[in-house]
Order: structure tokens, then C-alpha cells, then sequence
């Protein structure tokens, strides 16, 4: 608070009169009231513990059951909730040593930034959602059964689609397709589940996505077209006539029950998606004439993601139900009501109901709300009890997946150290106006008005920029006027302490929804939490957007805590320090651009296991080349290659500044394969260009290079 630090300027009043000018005496003691450091910050950071650091971070509250800190300060990952043993635990800041150390050291040599997938973590939300859903049909004798499926738009990655397919089948577990090529890798993924699994078809379709749907069908997959428009209902008339396949299909309701906050834009009578009432009683007559009325199997709808309370979720699912069963008395075969998605995470950890990051209930309080809301309408109604189905696709995902970085130096504001004995010598150079303003600031120092010595201090630099702008005042004397007021703002208590760390990450590429939407994740060191972070930084990433930029960070916080950077940073030997994102594993990737060309992120897949790290590296794809991001703004790599190695051929000669052509010419055409994001000065491609052997960066193992591919083109010389 301003004036925590007062008795600092009393001693400027102090000095101004001692200074009140006649060159010739001699000069003034120095400022005595300045208060001497203390070690307050050295007693506090040796009484700091890990368990303060999870208090300070809210671990326990968006992290538990996964996520916590161990007894050496690192980020411990629990794969299996709280049913993870202690010896299970792994240690993440081991799996980023196994991923990035060099393959001389027993690493991957992965480059970061760097995705870490935890399949166990995937296993564990599965059977949680499942068991949630099974005790709430059990405790509430529910006569029918729940089977989810999982929306692939929130991850289409190969391995996760096939995880949940894996781990889902003994209980039926399907996903749900929102375009034609979701709906390619869904059927093929679906080959390996089980026969009862649901294939859920939603978004907008045309007669080709129809026909796919319809073949999936005759594949003896448990295919559902939904009517996401009442136009659709004639191509699927017409498209299972002309390929004698009997279709299911669904409705999607528009509901009256609206979700007020960022994710409902989707519900309520003006959503994007959906029928109103009256589209779908003609949906029904038109089936009807069409003798297909049997065909009509499922009702479905979506509030919005991120539902904040059971009991806006209650009403929603009380009001499908109620359509459900008309459309059982309207003579419709109905089997099935599917809930959509919502079902929310906690990124802050905070349990509000008021809020888009954080919701107000548990899994088994979400699931013992629907399975009441449906069974509760169908039991008035005399209605059989439907299968329950959910997309809860980010409440499966967000978890498993960890977003890591490294910050690679940290900047502040910082002025020329200006000796306050100096200050009148200083100030003795400038024009009339300026120096009625130190005057008038060393006055107000002398009355202990200090909101008044902030703005004169303010006032006295504008007039010295402007002064500096006409050329009146040099830069030396300019920056020593930065140094006058920043020494009144520190000795007020009103200067800025937070610190920018520089990171080596693309906001736009690996977190787009902070950028989109302002979507909030947990962001926190993933080690030194046994050490009291001694800084509040904000985060500034590599591209050349004042948008590129983290400075909201969960719990209303406008900084993050943050260590001292060891050394010089993690790229000039010092040490590294590493950051992650967690919860963002649903949305994220699939969504980042490659704004100034920044790829993605290494992967890994970590599994638990028992050997001596508790972990094993299962998969490791190194992240997008130089010239994979080339190609996708159609760029020809090779071409280019081979234009600037002409050019060098023709402007660069041997022995030229005693590097060798051939080379630079490895130097390079490894640029092309290397990832775009920084690397330490020992990994740069022509850091030993002198070295006679030159460069082998062609490889047998397909792992040291980015694209995994045999590059004819590349030059390479012994």
C-alpha cells in the first residue's frame, strides 16, 4: 500500500533543502532515512514448504485427485485419482527430464514446448464418469442403464479417440461425429469398441455425410443421425431409400432452458442448433407418412458447456424429458435420450456457481441430477426409463493432458541507479519548468504528501520527454530523470514490481482459447515449489503480437508467483525453470493456429508403471519442423532449399571468414527440421560450423527428426 514505505522519502525533503543550490558548498550527507534491507524474505522462503506452495497455487482445489506436491517441490500426478498408491505417483518434472535431456544422457531429445498425455489419468475419468452414472441408476432404481459417448471435437487425436474406445467398450462406451472426417475416424475407431456402442451423428450434414452415416450403419455400427435441421430429414429419407439401409435417427430439441453464461449461446429458442416444437411435431408427421416413424430412436439437446449448477441442469433435462415422452405418445420408437454435453471442470478451483471457469458440484451430484430429473418425469408420464446418454467431452479429457514451457528469461522495468546526492546536479541542467517540478516534489516530500510526489515525479518526466523530443535534453539526462522518479515511486511503495517472463511458447498455437475467448487455465512452476517464489511475473510469449500474452491468470489474479530465474535463464547455463498448463487437454489443440509460424508442441504418452521412476514413455512424436509449417502456408521446403543453396553457391566461398560452404549448407538445411521454437546456443544449427566432420543430422532412427520421413533432399556431408 502507498505509504507503507514513507519514512524512505522523508529523508528526499530532507536532502532537497540541504540542496537548496549553491554549487559551491559542499555537497549534503547522504539520505539517512532510507531504511537497511532485511533478510525477512530469506526467513520467509526457509520456512516455505510444498504444502504452502499447493495452498498458494489452489492445487488441491482444480488439481485433486490428479495433481499435487511432493516432497522435493515437484508436481506429483496421481494416474489414478485417489486411488493412486504412493509409489505409483510420478514425479513430472522427471518425465520433462526423460523427454528433453539429450539421448547421450538417456533422453528423447524432444524440444519444447512439450505435450504430456497421461492414458491412465484418461482410464480413470472414463470409470468415474461411468460409476457416478451406475451408483446414481442403482441408488434411485432407475430401470434402464447409462452409455456415453465422447465427442471427438474436443480431442481428435489418434490415440486419445482410441484410449476411450478402448477403455470405454465393457461398458458400452461410443463417440459422437460433428463432421464428415470425425465421422471417417469415429467408424474406424468404433471397428475395435463394442457392438453396442452408439455413433452418435451431429452437426450440419449433407447427402454425403448422410450416406457415411447410413453406411456405418450397414457396417453393423450403432449409428444415429440426428436432425440438427428439419431440411436434413429428406436427404435421410432419400439417401436410406436409394441405399435400401434403415436408418435410427434422433432430434435435436431446442429447449426453453437457457444457459446465461459464455457457453450458452448454444441453448435456448435462438440457438444455432436444434428443432423448436413445431419442427419436430412435422418432423414426426413426416415420418409417419414416410412409414419410418419406428425410425425416430433418440432425443437429444445441449444447454451449453460448462453448466454451473444442478439445478439449471435439472430444469433442462426435466424439460427434454417431458418431450421425450410426447414423443413416446406420439407413437415415435424411443429409446434413448442423450443429454449433450456440460458437464463442467473447476479450472480454478473455486466451486462457484457464478462463474464460466468453475462449477458448483461434484460428478456424482451432476449424475444424480439427471438420472432424478429424467426418472421423475418418465415415472408421471407412465413412460418406460430411456437409456441415458451424455457428450462429456472436456470433463473426459481436460485432465490428462499437461501443456509444458519453459520461461526463458524475465525482464522489468528497470531505470539508470541514480545516487539521490546527485539529484540536484541532475536536475540543474534541465529547463526552468522542469526544475519548479523537482522543487515542488521535493516540497511535498518535505510534507509527507506522497500522492502529490507521484504526480509531480510524473509531471517532471513528461516535461523531460517533451524537452528530449525538441532536443533540449540528451538521453543521458533523460534517463537519469527515469532514475529520479523511480527512486521516489520505490520509496513510496507505489512502483510496479511485477516482473514479464519470457517463455518459449505460442499462445496462439498451444493455448488459442486464452486468446479467443479468455478462457483461464491453472498455470503454475511444475518444481522449486519447496522454495517460496519470490516474484510476480506476467507471461510474454515469442510472437510478435501484443496479444501473445498471458497476464489473467485463475483466482482474479493479474500476475502470477513466480522464482527468480536461476542464473541467466534457462538458454545461458543457468537453470531451467518450467512451467505447465494443466486442464487443457480438451479444445486446445485442435483449435491453435500457427500464427508467425509456431507449430505445435512435442507429445509424449506416459503411462505408470513399476519401474524405478513409476512411469514409462509409451510414445514420443517430436512437435512440427520448420518446414512442416512451411508446407501448410504452401511453401515447398525443398525448394527453398535448393534456391538459397544456388545463392550461396554463388555469393559464399570456400574458406570464406573460415567457414566452410558445405557447412553452412548443413547448417542450414538442419533449419529446416528443427522445430521454430528457441533452442540453447549449443543446439544452434551453426554452432560448429568449423567443425571438419560437419553435420550428421540425417538419421536411421526416425526419431531424431521432426517429420519422421526419408528427406532425399537434404545435404549432408561426413
Amino acid at each position: 500500500m502507498i505509504g507503507e514505505e514513507m519514512p524512505a522519502l522523508a529523508c528526499f525533503g530532507d536532502a532537497a533543502a540541504a540542496f537548496a543550490w549553491d554549487s559551491s558548498l559542499p555537497a549534503p550527507d547522504p539520505f539517512s532515512g532510507v531504511p537497511p534491507t532485511t533478510n525477512a524474505a530469506a526467513v520467509d522462503s526457509s520456512l516455505w514448504s510444498p504444502s504452502r506452495s499447493d495452498a498458494l497455487y489452489n492445487i488441491g482445489g482444480w488439481g485433486a485427485p490428479y495433481f499435487g506436491v511432493n516432497s522435493t517441490g515437484n508436481i506429483a500426478v496421481r494416474p489414478h485419482g485417489s486411488a493412486t498408491l504412493p509409489h505409483q505417483e510420478i514425479d513430472l518434472l522427471k518425465v520433462v527430464k526423460k523427454a528433453s535431456d539429450p539421448k547421450f544422457n538417456g533422453g528423447l531429445d524432444l524440444q519444447l514446448p512439450l505435450i504430456i498425455r497421461f492414458p491412465d489419468v484418461l482410464k480413470n475419468r472414463l470409470e468415474s464418469l461411468q460409476s457416478a452414472f451406475d451408483f446414481a441408476i442403482q441408488s434411485q432404481g432407475y430401470e434402464s442403464h447409462y452409455q456415453g459417448v465422447y465427442p471427438v471435437k474436443c480431442n481428435q487425436d489418434r490415440f486419445v479417440v482410441e484410449d476411450i474406445v478402448k477403455f470405454g467398450s465393457g461398458f458400452r462406451f461410443g463417440l459422437e461425429a460433428g463432421s464428415k472426417p470425425e465421422l471417417l475416424l469415429a467408424m474406424s475407431c468404433l471397428c475395435k469398441g463394442s457392438s453396442e456402442a452408439l455413433l452418435v451423428c451431429n452437426g450440419f450434414k449433407d447427402a454425403e455425410y448422410i450416406s457415411l452415416a447410413l453406411v456405418a450403419r450397414k457396417l453393423a455400427l450403432n449409428t444415429v443421425i440426428v436432425l440438427e435441421q428439419e431440411e436434413e430429414l429428406d436427404l435421410v429419407i432419400d439417401m436410406s431409400r436409394k441405399l435400401a439401409i434403415r436408418p435410427v435417427i434422433g432430434v435435436r430439441a431446442k429447449l426453453r432452458t437457457k444457459h446465461s453464461g459464455h457457453f450458452g449461446s448454444t441453448s435456448g429458442e435462438k440457438g444455432k442448433f436444434g428443432l423448436t416444437t413445431t419442427q419436430i411435431l412435422r418432423v414426426v408427421k413426416t415420418l409417419e407418412q414416410s412409414g419410418m416413424l419406428d425410425c425416430l430412436q433418440l432425443l437429444h439437446f445441449h444447454i451449453g458447456s460448462q453448466i454451473p449448477t444442478t439445478a439449471l441442469l435439472a430444469d433442462g433435462v426435466g424439460e427434454a424429458a417431458q418431450i421425450y415422452c410426447e414423443l413416446v405418445r406420439l407413437g415415435a420408437s424411443m429409446k434413448v435420450i442423450d443429454i449433450g454435453g456440460g458437464l463442467g471442470i473447476d479450472y480454478d478451483g473455486s466451486k462457484s456457481a457464478d462463474s464460466d471457469i468453475s462449477v458448483s458440484y461434484e460428478l456424482g451430484e451432476y449424475a444424480a441430477a439427471v438420472v432424478q430429473a429424467v426418472r421423475f418425469v418418465c415415472n408421471r408420464k407412465s413412460v418406460k426409463h430411456p437409456v441415458i446418454c451424455s457428450e462429456s467431452g472436456r470433463a473426459i479429457v481436460s485432465h490428462h493432458s499437461i501443456l509444458i514451457f519453459e520461461a526463458v528469461s524475465a525482464s522489468s522495468y528497470s531505470s539508470l541507479a541514480v545516487n539521490p546526492l546527485s539529484f540536484p546536479y541532475i536536475v540543474e541542467g534541465l529547463a526552468e519548468d522542469a526544475r519548479g517540478d523537482y522543487r515542488n516534489l521535493s516540497a511535498a516530500a518535505d510534507r509527507g504528501e506522497y500522492e502529490t510526489c507521484l504526480l509531480y515525479a510524473d509531471k517532471l518526466k513528461q516535461k523531460c520527454v517533451e524537452q528530449f523530443k525538441e532536443g533540449s535534453v540528451d538521453i543521458e539526462q533523460l534517463a537519469a530523470v527515469d532514475g529520479i522518479c523511480d527512486f521516489v515511486s520505490k520509496a513510496i511503495g507505489a512502483s510496479d514490481p511485477i516482473r514479464t517472463y519470457h517463455v518459449n511458447l505460442s499462445v496462439f498455437t498451444s493455448i488459442p482459447d486464452f486468446w479467443g475467448i479468455g478462457q483461464l487455465f491453472p498455470i503454475i512452476p511444475i518444481h522449486r515449489l519447496d522454495q517460496r517464489p519470490e516474484m510476480r511475473g506476467i507471461l510474454s510469449d515469442l510472437t510478435c503480437d501484443s496479444d501473445g500474452k498471458i497476464d489473467k491468470f485463475i483466482g482474479g489474479e493479474s500476475s502470477l508467483p513466480l522464482h527468480e530465474l536461476e542464473g541467466d535463464g534457462g538458454f545461458s547455463g543457468g537453470g531451467r525453470y518450467y512451467l505447465g498448463m494443466f486442464l487443457g487437454g480438451a479444445y486446445e489443440e485442435a483449435l491453435g493456429a500457427v500464427h508467425n509460424l509456431f507449430g505445435g508442441p512435442s507429445v509424449v504418452r506416459v503411462s505408470q508403471s513399476d519401474g524405478p521412476h513409476s512411469f514409462a514413455v509409451t510414445l514420443a512424436v517430436p512437435g512440427p519442423s520448420c518446414g512442416d509449417v512451411l508446407r501448410v502456408m504452401q511453401h515447398e521446403p525443398e525448394l527453398m532449399f535448393e534456391t538459397l543453396r544456388h545463392r550461396m553457391e554463388e555469393f559464399v566461398h570456400e574458406d570464406d571468414h573460415g567457414m566452410a560452404n558445405t557447412s553452412l549448407l548443413n547448417g542450414l538445411a538442419r533449419s529446416f527440421h528443427n522445430m521454430p521454437y528457441l533452442v540453447a546456443s549449443s543446439s544452434c544449427c551453426f554452432h560448429a560450423v568449423n567443425n571438419s566432420h560437419g553435420y550428421y543430422y540425417c538419421s536411421d532412427d526416425p526419431a531424431d527428426s521432426a517429420s519422421g520421413e526419408d528427406d532425399q533432399w537434404t545435404y549432408c556431408c561426413a
